[in-house]
């Protein structure tokens, strides 16, 4: 397979490579086995990862057996990828850098399953994304997303709401990958793909972000290094409104906490599955 060369001007790979989400990624490996656990991985079934990270999904994939590919737009995390794989051992699974709008140098048909949790979602251009997640699908394949939902009251969607309020507005054309939580945008484009609206079906399933201490310790690693709120923390500090930012989320991670002295706290996403003839 090619490599997936992707220009360093991309704003989508500075917003990923700004921070370190692998600090983030491991709060959540608990939530990825348990979604593995629900895809039906057979042994040497081609799965593609596509918004990977450094392997929440891929890599228990992989360990069930699956020929894996991650795709991350984020240079940091393909090698923290790859680096997770080589200590497990595992040979059936590599990372390599792409976009997912344009995933140059792979084939028509290629995959069995193709994956995107909380990944594509971001990345521009949502007709092209649809149509490549198809594109690369074998027939009679499936494609799995999992999006954060506009309005829901759980904590993700509510830190990139409450983070979109302390930043400037986005450039003209900009789509929100929160449109990828509403299931009327989300038939229309994979509609637009060539899936029958009855091959579409939406799910609400609950995600858990867990730390060994108080959510004042989640709120802290969220703050330094998810980069939707690094931004909204930069933007705060030019408009003096950085206690008033840290107040604010800190106070929501708290209250959404439901772990007691350790922390467990619930996210609410929308889970498409989509089925290729």
């Amino acid at each position: 397979m090619a490599d997936l060369g992707i220009p360093m001007t991309n704003p989508n790979k500075a917003l990923w490579e700004k921070g370190d989400f692998t600090r983030i990624a491991s709060t959540m490996r608990r939530s990825g086995e348990e979604l593995v656990d629900t895809l039906g991985i057979q042994p040497h079934m081609k799965v593609l990862d596509l918004g990977c990270g450094d392997g929440t999904i891929a890599l228990p994939a992989a360990q069930r057996g699956a020929i894996v590919l991650g795709i991350d737009i984020a240079d940091n995390l393909v090698a923290a990828g790859n680096a997770r794989a080589a200590k497990a051992g595992l040979d059936n699974i590599r990372f390599q850098q792409g976009d997912a709008s344009k995933l140059t140098g792979i084939a028509d048909g290629t995959f069995d399953l193709v994956v995107s949790i909380f990944g594509a979602m971001f990345a521009p251009r949502p007709f092209d994304v649809a149509h490549e997640m198809v594109r690369v699908t074998k027939p009679g394949g499936r494609i799995v997303m999992g999006n954060w939902i506009p309005g829901d009251p759980t904590l993700v969607a509510q830190i990139l709401k409450i983070s979109a309020a302390y930043t400037p507005p986005p450039p003209e054309g900009f789509v929100s990958p929160m449109t990828w939580g509403d299931e009327a945008l989300v038939t229309e484009r994979f509609g637009a793909a060539g899936v029958p609206a009855d091959n579409i079906s939406f799910d609400r399933v609950t995600w858990h972000l867990r730390g060994d201490g108080p959510p004042e310790e989640l709120f802290t690693i969220f703050r330094d290094y998810y980069g939707p709120m690094m931004n909204a923390f930069e933007s705060a500090d030019k408009a003096g409104r950085r206690a008033e930012l840290d107040a604010e989320l800190k106070a929501l991670f708290v209250a959404q906490n439901r772990g007691g002295d350790v922390t467990e706290v619930p996210a609410t996403y929308l889970k498409v599955t989509v089925r290729k003839r």
